[in-house]
């Protein structure tokens, strides 16, 4: 097993990888900027380091820096988390190339997957469906680009080559609209993710956001631990995450799962990992891989069992993946509300002291965050403070558990999206589930035009 693990993540995430490593016997290092030296996970680890000023870009987006606090605390191997640099192929082969162990998949496998042109033909060439689109990144002849749209079929989405969270996309409904808008999103890429190139494809007009979760080791084993909806979304952010997707076929699950993990196997991918689908009338369209544990990895932890982050480390340490496919049973259900520091409805950034917190507890209830009474909440980074998940037996029993545990949730001092959560646990189309990812950007336009009469 690893001897010392260094975190180069903050937040809930960090204290979700130090609890893991605390488990297996592993030391941790915290890196932090100066804005999060309070933080719980930097209170608790073995060593910590402060790596920079508040600024991300000084901090944990500074790959010297963190190279830098690996060295000096003689750290083992390097887990990234989610976002920052955890998909950032140069970090990872700087990892590698400066003798530590970086908890991922390897730099080609990141860099394959990141470039999401790349990326299809990976899936495409291991049976894995696609969204029908353009063969690889858009031509720069206008003619070929309106012939390939109208190939394609109206409305279509163009997005960055590079690109991710919502970013470097834009749905074109008429030819007339087109070329601009191909401008306008090859200048977006450009500016967000310093590549150009972008692709075309089919615009679904209401599917769902449904994805596969895996596992990998350095040894060609590969297997899927179900999926997860996630069509609860805002401007593409997720909200709410359930597993296992509401209404979908187990027999359509467990087909479309051993494709992602046969896809593993074909791409030589190491740790774990997650494959998004947009699912519309009874068929899976591949978007793209996450290289990386996702915020929603809890929901798929308290249906199947798995410690996912434990077995990241695990694979990190080349040891076999202790699990088979017969291994993995589905039980109950388990939902998650990602709580943020932020008006639950305007979703203005809400930083500040907290002045009170209580967490909710009872059955099935699992709450990840690194905040506490008293802790200031900063306005540098995102305004995630935590995740609340409800597991029961049944989906009924995860939402009545989610309500109660909502209504005792208590964070004072700065405002958070916990309203938010208690109405859709009371909407009708969430409840009967299977909405798809457009439903809360139409119901929030919906409750911005009543309220502004």
């Amino acid at each position: 097993m690893l001897e010392k693990v260094l975190i180069a993540n903050r937040g809930e995430i960090a204290l979700r990888i130090q609890r893991a490593c605390r488990e297996l016997g592993i030391k941790t290092v915290a890196v932090h900027s100066e804005a999060d030296k309070e933080a719980k996970y930097v209170k608790l680890a073995d060593e910590s380091v402060c790596i920079g000023p508040a600024s991300s870009t000084l901090s944990y987006l500074n790959i010297p820096a963190v190279i830098s606090a690996a060295e000096v605390t003689d750290s083992t191997a390097i887990h990234p988390g989610y976002g920052f640099l955890s998909e950032n192929a140069d970090f990872a082969e700087r990892v590698q190339n400066s003798g530590f162990i970086f908890i991922g998949p390897r730099p080609d496998t990141i860099r394959l997957m990141g470039d999401k042109v790349s990326a299809k033909d990976a899936m495409k060439a291991s049976g894995v469906p696609c969204v029908p689109g353009s063969d690889g990144a858009l031509p720069e002849d206008d003619d070929e680009v309106i012939k390939i749209a109208k190939k394609v079929g109206y409305p279509v989405i163009l997005k960055a080559a590079g690109g991710g969270g919502g970013r470097g996309m834009r749905v074109v409904h008429t030819e007339a609209a087109l070329l601009n808008a191909v401008s306008m999103t090859k200048t977006e890429a450009q500016s967000f993710f310093g590549n150009p190139m972008i692709y075309m494809e089919k615009f679904l007009e209401n599917p769902r956001h449904i994805e596969i979760q895996v596992l990998a080791d350095e040894h060609g084993n590969a297997i899927f631990l179900g999926e997860r909806d996630c069509s609860m979304q805002r401007r593409h952010q997720k909200v709410v995450e359930e597993a296992p997707a509401p209404g979908l076929d187990t027999k359509l699950r467990d087909k479309i799962g051993e494709r992602c993990a046969e896809a593993c196997r074909k791409i030589g991918y190491r740790g774990a990992g997650t494959f998004e689908f947009l699912y519309e009338n009874g068929e899976f369209f591949f978007i793209e891989m996450n290289t990386r544990v996702q915020v929603e990895h809890p929901v798929t932890e308290m249906i199947t069992g798995v410690d996912i982050v434990q077995e990241q480390l695990r694979i990190a340490a080349c040891e076999t993946l202790r699990y088979k496919q017969k291994d993995i049973q589905y039980r109950g259900h388990a939902i998650e509300c990602r709580i943020n520091a932020e008006d639950p409805f305007t979703f203005v950034p809400s930083p500040g002291r907290i002045t009170q917190y209580h967490v909710p507890g009872g059955p099935g209830i699992r709450v990840d965050s690194h905040v506490y009474h008293n802790y200031v909440v900063p306005s540098h980074y995102d305004s995630m403070i935590g995740k609340l998940i409800a597991y029961g037996d049944t989906r009924d029993q995860a939402i009545a558990r989610m309500r109660t545990a909502l209504s005792e949730m208590v964070v004072d001092g700065i405002k958070t999206n916990i309203a938010l959560h208690q109405d859709l646990m009371h909407d009708a189309a969430f409840l009967q589930g299977g909405a798809s990812i457009h439903y809360l950007e139409h119901k929030l336009a919906e409750r911005k035009k009543e309220t502004s009469k």
